[in-house]
């Protein structure tokens, strides 16, 4: 019988990870199961940083950025000898079952955590919008949002003073947050891991977009590609725009995740937990189409990266 489960948030923050605790926690409590936080992901769980969560506990958090069980990377957690210390803080502490927050290594330990007897089921935490078997993670929609409202200020002081912006964006060798914002902003040129980088092809497509009387340009690039300043330094070389590099970093990460990411986090962590009542492990959560299904998180970390082709399409007609 499932009695208390545990709730921790892993890796890179992501505007949502709030609304997911306060699902996982309300959802359980109102079956009879009682909450553990986590805090500081992995490391909190072997290091015995739990505590008791109350309906309370999570109120007025839903509309709050990052996570307020705070994060922390622990590469040592696929040693056995660490893993084993984490399971069986677990057990001392009466803990069954875990909902994991996170990437796809918080994937990867939640996995081996349901492997020694502690069920755990893993939710798509992280703006990168790279975990596959998902359409889309908590966090990529308002990062998104983020993105698409700095570049539209400046393509604002572009368009006044003949300029190509090149701005890089997040994603983890994953181009969903370029190419997203790339339509929503209407962008120029657009460089990610799927497009690869054609420097001279960049330049050339800048020189006639000038020529045709373009009086701007935005270059999006996903992080990771290239060097946005050194292509910056080169567009004002091989061109008449000016250019200018914008990395906008982790900025990206933070803010009050919009509405789509609160329903989003709040449908995934529901569902984490009716998983855990069914008694299964081992599992992530997914939203496909627009409903919530889960896999298991072996299937999840086997699978190809899908590319956007019609994403891609999409925006070579529309430059």
């Amino acid at each position: 019988m499932l009695r208390k489960i545990g709730v921790l948030t892993s890796g890179g923050d992501s505007p949502g990870m709030n609304a997911a605790i306060r699902a996982v926690t309300r959802t359980a409590l109102a079956n009879g199961i009682e909450v553990v936080g986590i805090r500081d992901g992995y490391k909190g769980l072997v290091e015995g940083l739990y505590e008791p969560f109350t309906r309370r506990s999570v109120a007025e958090t839903i509309s709050m950025g990052g996570t307020i069980l705070g994060s922390a990377r622990l590469p040592e957690f696929k040693e056995e000898e660490v893993l084993m210390k984490g399971v069986n803080k677990l057990k001392e502490n009466g803990i069954d079952a875990v909902v994991v927050i996170g990437g796809d290594g918080t994937y990867r330990g939640a996995n081996a955590l349901t492997q020694h007897g502690i069920n755990c089921i893993a939710l798509p935490g992280t703006i990168d919008n790279d975990i596959e078997g998902t359409d889309f993670t908590i966090g990529f929609d308002t990062a998104l949002n983020t993105i698409v409202e700095c570049v539209d200020k400046l393509r604002d002081t572009s368009n006044s003073h003949h300029r190509c912006s090149v701005v890089e964006v997040m994603g983890n060798r994953c181009g969903d947050l370029a190419i997203y914002s790339g339509i929503s902003c209407g962008a120029e040129v657009l460089i990610t891991p799927e497009t690869g980088y054609d420097e001279e092809a960049v330049l050339e497509k800048l020189k006639y977009l000038e020529n045709q009387g373009t009086s701007h340009a935005i270059v999006i690039v996903s992080e990771k590609v290239c060097d946005v300043q050194a292509l910056a330094e080169k567009v004002s070389k091989a061109t008449g725009f000016a250019g200018r590099a914008t990395i906008l970093g982790h900025i990206q990460r933070g803010g009050s995740p919009t509405p789509n990411d609160r329903v989003l986090a709040s449908r995934m962590g529901a569902k984490a937990v009716e998983l855990l009542i069914e008694g299964k492990g081992g599992e992530c959560v997914c939203i496909r189409n627009n409903e919530i299904t889960s896999m298991s998180i072996d299937e999840c970390i086997s699978l190809t990266r899908s590319s956007r082709k019609e994403f891609y399409r999409l925006f070579d007609r529309l430059v």
